[in-house]
């Protein structure tokens, strides 16, 4: 029920023959080669803040650049850091001044937006429009003003949510407006896809599976940094409710107690930090229990290789990118079997545990008899078998597979998406949202008379096939088509 169906349903009149129809195949397989999109990232998380999402934003975007295509980055400001920036490999980025709400999200009205992206679309000469994470209000806007304007959306989805507590329910109402007429829909694993499937009633046809990745050259074991005196559990993780820091709350004490030459060593900040240093003060675990607060980005690797295991306490969890990055740098893994997590490390490669102190603690001590008998595999074997499971140049591949199928799908026009949102959103929220979609056309409307497309200056292109680096790095493929040599993408600040 409330499911949708696309395709195309058109059939000639005359059957083709086998060559004309492996000629169209040939020549449209070519044509989706040569296909070049222009394509604006949106969330309201991006750099400098750290986190998941920010760096899945990046990575993929330079990966899309490398194959030719044209990114930008729509965020909010962040303090002073305002209007726009370039990162590496003309990556431009637009801080918007939107005001952040909660937990750097932005306040949303719908149609505060209107006129910033408005203008980043048009400068920019926008055909898609890829939003990021449930929890960006930012994201929700993009989508609905995108599709105003008629421009081809695509949604990726990095959370799971329940169905039961408020905050579930209105984000999960919130997400199926959004997503009733969006073209495409991305998951980053198969447990993710079922759960947004059933939160934002959905055609699991337009809803695809793309994992998150690591560069594998950025987390590299060095067993040298290692104090083999004693056995280091390291955690990297938000100090929040969801990512089990009660959880971990408990597990010190009781494996502190049980062994003399265990320590901890915890990077992240948040509210339950308060929580471990009581523990750490209750139990007098000053020496064996490191607080390290926020890490950027370059720093967690130097962090992760001073360890032998990774823990991972989540309650909650789409893809776990700190299993992989902790697995890369050549650790042993324990982490909680919960959401899409299962999914994303072999069996030899990570050890799952209930989500409770007792079945995480049986976990580690398990490890811990492991490594002290040698049992275990080295860092080198381990970060070898990572490295190959997952890439960006594989997330980049398969995102670009979806732009091509979305760029030849119709945007709805407002009677078809009038009609969409009251039949797949429900009466009250359907009728609702089917007079803010009016408000925002009639809106857009008057931004247009007020200053027309053709008055707004286009940007030049510092990404993609007409920007100087995208003919440079045409020249180059020309002249080896098959480059051995992997670029490796290091974010820094071309102005301040």
């Amino acid at each position: 029920m409330g499911h949708r169906k696309r395709g195309h349903t058109h059939a000639p009149k005359t059957p083709p023959s086998l060559d004309t129809h492996s000629s169209n195949t040939l020549r449209h397989s070519e044509h989706e080669q040569g296909l070049k999109h222009r394509i604006c990232m949106v969330s309201d998380f991006f750099y400098p803040n750290m986190g998941g999402v920010e760096s899945h934003i990046y990575q993929l975007s330079q990966c899309l650049i490398e194959k030719g295509h044209k990114v930008v980055i729509a965020t909010h400001a962040y303090g002073d850091r305002r209007g726009i920036r370039y990162l590496i490999n003309g990556l431009k980025v637009y801080y918007l001044p939107l005001q952040v709400m909660y937990n750097q999200s932005t306040a949303t009205t719908c149609f505060h937006s209107l006129p910033l992206l408005r203008c980043v679309f048009v400068r920019e000469r926008i055909t898609i429009v890829h939003a990021h994470s449930s929890f960006s209000a930012m994201a929700h806007d993009a989508l609905f003003h995108a599709k105003t304007m008629g421009l081809n959306t695509v949604f990726t989805d990095h959370s799971l949510f329940g169905f039961a507590d408020l905050s579930s329910v209105l984000t999960n109402k919130l997400l199926t407006v959004s997503l009733c007429d969006t073209n495409h829909i991305v998951c980053v694993s198969y447990t993710s896809k079922e759960n947004t499937v059933l939160r934002a009633a959905l055609d699991p046809e337009i809803v695809s599976v793309i994992p998150n990745a690591v560069d594998p050259t950025d987390f590299t074991p060095d067993p040298s940094r290692r104090d083999n005196s004693k056995i280091t559990i390291v955690v990297i993780s938000r100090l929040v409710y969801r990512k089990g820091i009660d959880l971990l709350s408990g597990i010190i004490p009781e494996l502190c107690g049980k062994h003399p030459d265990l320590c901890f060593l915890i990077g992240g900040e948040g509210p339950k930090r308060i929580i471990l240093e009581e523990v750490r003060e209750k139990y007098q675990l000053h020496d064996r229990v490191r607080l390290l607060g926020a890490l950027d980005h370059k720093d967690v690797r130097d962090v992760l290789v001073q360890g032998h295991i990774f823990l991972n306490t989540s309650l909650t969890e789409a893809f776990c990118m700190a299993i992989v990055e902790g697995a890369s740098c050549g650790l042993q893994v324990v982490s909680t079997r919960v959401g899409g997590i299962p999914e994303v490390l072999p069996d030899e490669l990570v050890t799952l545990c209930e989500p409770s102190v007792r079945s995480i603690c049986d976990g580690l001590e398990t490890v811990i008899a492991s490594i002290r008998a040698e049992k275990v595999a080295s860092p080198a074997t381990i970060h070898r078998k990572v490295r190959t499971l997952y890439t960006w140049r594989n997330v980049a591949e398969r995102t670009e597979k979806v732009y091509n199928r979305v760029c030849r799908e119709p945007v709805l026009p407002l009677s078809a998406r009038l009609h969409r949102l009251r039949s797949h959103c429900g009466a009250v929220a359907g009728s609702i949202f089917s007079f803010v979609a009016v408000i925002n056309f009639i809106f857009l409307l008057f931004l247009q008379w007020l200053r027309p497309d053709h008055l707004i200056d286009v940007a030049v292109d510092s990404s993609g096939p007409h920007s100087r680096m995208g003919q440079q790095l045409s020249k180059k493929k020309s002249k080896a088509p098959n480059p051995a040599k992997r670029c490796k993408f290091e974010l820094f600040l071309l102005t301040q």
